[in-house]
């Protein structure tokens, strides 16, 4: 399985409404519950009005469409970080899902995965 670097710092934060956020950058998720309205951006496209912030992720995303029968594949990518002490945060979209690692972490994750067999792209 391939997993693609993507070559940019993201930011993971909690706001109040999204009018300050710049939604036509390269990378932006947006997750809205009935307790928050959560915004995942290049952390130079972030708001500068946030609830909450959390700087300094990097992510890679498994390559392909991911058909919805498959079964444990980000579960087993979490799992091998996870047994070497590295926290994700993940997000899914329709067609594939983005890990993200803290930037300090984002080198270790990689090679270990990739000891693992999966090939970095």
């Amino acid at each position: 399985m391939k997993l693609k670097k993507m070559n940019y710092e993201l930011t993971v934060c909690k706001v109040n409404d999204l009018s300050d956020a710049k939604l036509d950058g390269g990378f932006f998720f947006i997750g809205k519950t009935d307790e928050e309205l959560s915004l995942v951006c290049e952390t130079d496209d972030c708001p500068s009005e946030t609830i909450e912030r959390d700087d300094g992720w990097k992510c890679f995303r498994i390559e392909g469409v991911l058909d919805f029968s498959l079964i444990g594949i980000l579960s087993k990518i979490s799992s091998i970080l996870a047994e070497n002490k590295i926290g994700i945060f993940a997000v899914s979209t329709y067609n594939t899902d983005y890990i993200l690692v803290k930037k300090e972490n984002f080198d270790k994750a990689l090679q270990v995965l990739s000891k693992e067999g999966y090939e970095i792209v």
